[in-house]
């Protein structure tokens, strides 16, 4: 389910944090579920079972999941993303700045816009 790299500049919760909720966003998961255990996915990724504590109380700051003491993580109801542009300024800025280098590096528009469009489409279908 998760890909983690240990040698990467990432932090490993923050990697934790990321694959799951690539895995929430692209619907693998529904309202209701409950994910693995701290301690399981710990031991399936070989990390401290702190570093997945971690990971989890991001996303239920965020509102992905809801966590009980020795019950678990279980997925929440999200409301469906607002399309307001406001809401993408935080993503708006690190966006052109990776976009900046990317065409500073020599890579083309076209190969961005597809790149980012094939990104997008793996997402939802929960390939990322």
């Amino acid at each position: 389910m998760l890909r983690i790299d240990l040698a990467a500049r990432v932090p490993v919760y923050e990697q934790i944090a990321n694959g799951l909720r690539a895995e929430l966003v692209a619907g693998r998961f529904d309202p209701g579920d409950r994910l693995p255990t701290v301690r399981a996915l710990a031991i399936d990724l070989g990390v401290h079972h702190n570093t997945v504590a971690q990971a989890y109380r991001q996303l239920a700051d965020e509102g992905w999941l809801e966590l009980r003491r020795h019950r678990g993580a279980t997925v929440r109801e999200r409301q469906r993303p607002s399309s307001r542009s406001d809401l993408a300024e935080p993503f708006a800025r690190p966006l052109r700045e990776l976009l900046a280098k990317a065409l500073a590096a020599g890579l083309s528009r076209k190969l961005l816009v597809r790149e980012l469009m094939d990104s997008v489409r793996r997402l939802e279908e929960g390939a990322l």
